[in-house]
């Protein structure tokens, strides 16, 4: 790869920002939101015009400030870091339209501390993807953390804040003692933390000593929600819909899956974790994260809390994929962080547009709903079908990759998992589809008579649901994206 030097990343990480102080000053909610919708653009056009550089093998870089010896604060974008940014910025903008259909349909307070912190979020996601080493990244990391916190606690009620204290607690408690310790004792065994050198552990560690840090990682970005630390994501729940958005598909656990991605293929190697025979650890972990995730959604009646533990089944894809230690099974879990993006973010748009127009949060009350909301159903099949991976949605894809992977590695249990996972995602989703169509419907489960959400909150889950067949028969730069980060 060629390092270029490049001020495009630094004004690509900061165009967030642009919107806080436009936020913060705007005199009425539609100049609120329109530097919210200035700030997107200009965001997504910086990260679309460093694209075809990264696809050309270039690495636009930028250095901040020096830090410690070998760990600047630096900026680095590579194709596992466009791919993250790419899905990040283009997807807050239709968040931001559908987060101004929620919020003024239910008269929302404090809305200008919503879209803040929500800008700054998308910030540290950024930094996050950009990041040029392991320092750095921690460091967005950490910021995501505490710029998400105000959202999650949004309503400010009791149950909002009991759970932003567990959010605080699995996710900043876990990066503080363990990943912050993994990060120091990779500087003091390389003497370097920075991306694209090769192996930063190799002849470094030992399998004891490279299987404790690898625990230290994955339990220690604790947003990629790998069991047992994945308690603070159902409990988020209690956030507004767009923040679910946000959690769910945007930044906060695509920035720990891909902050795992970064361990794997920077940290340690494939040929590393290999050679030291601990691509097991990462896959056992996946799988019964995977499973019980998935056993559980099935008893959830309320749905967003299905959705919840949905999104933890399907970040153990990532985690799989990754630890197969396989070209294939690598450019299937890069992948699927943006096909499960499209996806999700559609079911959590929908969950949302059902609680607009009928103050309904539970499954078992939607009966014939889908006669009365026919498009925002239409979107929810669509991204039912992506997360169950049937074509023609992205989600097929991804795990066409993930199973080429396993007969790659030939990992034939995984290969069952994945298949019997798929199956249960089927078992979750498609009963929700079934009772909105062809169970009776019941105007009183409701309370008024029912009819599709704003147009601010119906559009956005039909443009992500066309997004979700579009990478589908589009799927190139993904494709060309994620096969660049497995090496080939």
């Amino acid at each position: 790869m060629q390092t270029t030097t490049s001020i495009l990343p630094l004004l690509a990480l900061l165009a967030p920002l642009v919107a806080v102080p436009g936020i913060l000053s705007a005199r009425g909610p539609n100049i609120r939101e329109a530097w919210s919708f200035t700030a997107a653009a200009l965001l997504f056009g910086l990260v679309l015009s460093l694209l075809p550089q990264v696809l050309d093998g270039a690495t636009p870089t930028v250095l901040l400030a020096p830090v410690i010896p070998g760990a600047p604060l630096a900026l680095r974008v590579d194709a596992a870091g466009m791919l993250f940014a790419l899905v990040a910025s283009s997807l807050w903008i239709v968040t931001t339209a559908y987060a101004i259909g929620y919020t003024r349909s239910l008269n929302k307070k404090s809305q200008t501390r919503f879209y803040t912190f929500f800008a700054l979020s998308i910030f540290a996601a950024i930094g996050v993807a950009f990041s040029a080493n392991l320092l750095t990244m921690y460091l967005f990391y950490e910021l995501l953390s505490f710029s998400t916190y105000p959202l999650v606690t949004h309503g400010q009620d009791e149950e909002a804040k009991k759970s932003g204290r567990k959010y605080l607690t699995y996710i900043v408690g876990t990066s503080i003692g363990l990943a912050l310790p993994a990060v120091i004792a990779t500087h003091v065994l390389s003497g370097s933390l920075g991306f694209g050198e090769g192996s930063m552990l190799a002849g470094h560690v030992s399998s004891g000593v490279g299987a404790v840090l690898l625990v230290m990682f994955l339990f220690g970005f604790a947003k990629a929600a790998l069991m047992p630390v994945h308690g603070w994501l159902p409990a988020a729940m209690v956030a507004p819909t767009p923040v679910s958005a946000l959690l769910h598909a945007v930044a906060v656990v695509k920035a720990g899956a891909f902050c795992i991605v970064r361990v794997v293929t920077e940290v340690f190697g494939v040929d590393l974790l290999a050679t030291l025979g601990l691509g097991g650890i990462i896959t056992a972990l996946a799988a019964v994260t995977m499973l019980v995730a998935s056993l559980i959604a099935l008893s959830q009646d309320g749905l967003k809390r299905r959705l919840a533990f949905s999104t933890i089944g399907q970040l153990a894809y990532i985690a799989m994929g990754v630890g197969m230690l396989t070209p294939m099974g690598v450019t299937g879990g890069v992948l699927h962080i943006a096909m499960h993006a499209f996806g999700k973010i559609t079911l959590f748009f929908c969950a949302g547009a059902i609680y607009v127009a009928t103050g309904e949060k539970y499954i078992s009350r939607m009966g014939g709903i889908g006669r009365r909301m026919p498009w925002t159903m239409l979107a929810f099949f669509i991204g039912s079908l992506s997360i169950i991976g049937v074509p023609p949605t992205g989600g097929f894809l991804s795990k066409w990759h993930l199973l080429l992977g396993t007969l790659q590695g030939e990992h034939w249990v995984l290969l069952g998992v994945l298949l019997l996972s798929s199956l249960l995602n089927a078992m979750y989703f498609l009963p929700i589809v079934y009772r909105a169509w062809f169970v009776p419907e019941n105007e009183a489960n409701f309370g008024k008579p029912v009819q599709e959400a704003p147009s601010w909150c119906l559009v956005p889950p039909l443009i992500t649901a066309a997004l979700s067949i579009a990478v589908f028969l589009h799927p190139t730069p993904l494709v060309d994206l994620a096969r660049m980060v497995a090496g080939l």
